[in-house]
């Protein structure tokens, strides 16, 4: 049935879905990567949430990229496109010349 979606994704909108497929790191790859130029050892899970939402509210994005995420998404073609657009991030898309659509 089209209709049905797995569970783990989510609906969006009328014709959209997303789903986490896969993940790789932690909120600590995060803060280890940016603890890593004084050599900072561990903290209290306090101090790492802090120290988080601190490189994200002053845009330090580069020890945030030691945690990826893979995501499922459909969307209609025209957004795909504005997607692509702005994106920062790999994709791949199905191909409509080698599938049906």
């Amino acid at each position: 049935m089209p209709d049905e979606i797995p569970e783990h994704y989510t609906r969006l909108l009328n014709h959209g879905l997303i789903g986490l497929v896969d993940h790789m790191g932690s909120d600590q790859s995060i803060v280890q990567a940016a603890r890593v130029s004084y050599q900072g050892g561990t903290r209290p899970v306090s101090e790492d949430r802090q120290l988080i939402r601190y490189l994200v509210r002053h845009k330090h994005s580069s020890p945030l990229e030691m945690a990826e995420c893979v995501f499922h998404l459909k969307m209609p073609i025209f957004v795909a496109r504005q997607w692509v657009r702005h994106r920062t991030a790999s994709m791949n898309e199905e191909s409509a010349r080698y599938s049906v659509i």
